[in-house]
């Protein structure tokens, strides 16, 4: 049973790399340790152990043009928004995480009512730290104050969570965000599709969890 909970859970890692469209530096370093880690289950592996559960990899959105197309559909095209995000997507594909944030910081100075500017911050803040902290929450919890019916904070405060490896936290607020989306709304499959991966990777979470021993 080992090797078929290795390729379910190589197959599933792969799937969600594919549809998240992370760099292809990233895609290949992941594929890399799936292979490491199989030669090293040939190796040494003993299938009659009982499960441990492992931590689901956090995803790394930076670079997604997929993920740029989502939030402009969110949020609309030739916006005011879309010179900070420019900058803070480019800073973030160079690595500075930091630099992301603090653009998206002076976008929402500038325009302290920009619903898209508070939930750019917010995402970028938890990538910049490493973690949902106090000034990602609070730029998510305004975003949502200044329209509580739209999608888009609650969909990337989900996001910020997958990545940080919180997938438990992230899934009602995909969740929220899909039922905030209309039927006809061209992110709305994005978001489900997203959302039942994420359901995915949570249940074989707890696969593993129930099987390990106690």
């Amino acid at each position: 049973m080992g090797w078929f909970a290795l390729a379910a859970l190589a197959a599933a890692v792969l799937m969600l790399m594919l549809v998240m469209r992370l760099p292809r530096a990233l895609t290949g370093f992941v594929g890399a340790t799936i292979m490491l880690g199989a030669t090293g289950y040939a190796l040494q592996g003993r299938p009659t152990l009982a499960a441990s559960p492992a931590t689901p990899p956090a995803v790394e959105a930076t670079g997604d043009e997929e993920l740029v197309e989502l939030r402009q559909q969110l949020f609309g095209r030739f916006q005011y928004a879309d010179s900070y995000f420019f900058i803070a997507d480019a800073l973030a594909r160079s690595g500075d995480e930091r630099g992301a944030a603090r653009a998206m910081l002076g976008g929402v100075r500038s325009a302290p009512d920009n619903l898209p500017l508070w939930t750019g911050l917010g995402y970028r803040a938890a990538g910049a730290d490493g973690a949902m902290s106090p000034v990602s929450r609070m730029a998510f919890r305004h975003a949502r104050q200044l329209n509580p019916e739209h999608p888009g904070p609650y969909f990337f405060e989900g996001l910020a969570y997958v990545r940080t490896g919180d997938l438990n936290a992230a899934r009602p607020l995909w969740q929220r965000a899909l039922a905030l989306s209309p039927a006809e709304a061209p992110w709305r499959e994005g978001i489900a599709t997203r959302l039942a991966l994420l359901d995915g990777f949570i249940a074989m979470q707890r696969e593993a969890e129930a099987a390990a021993p106690r």
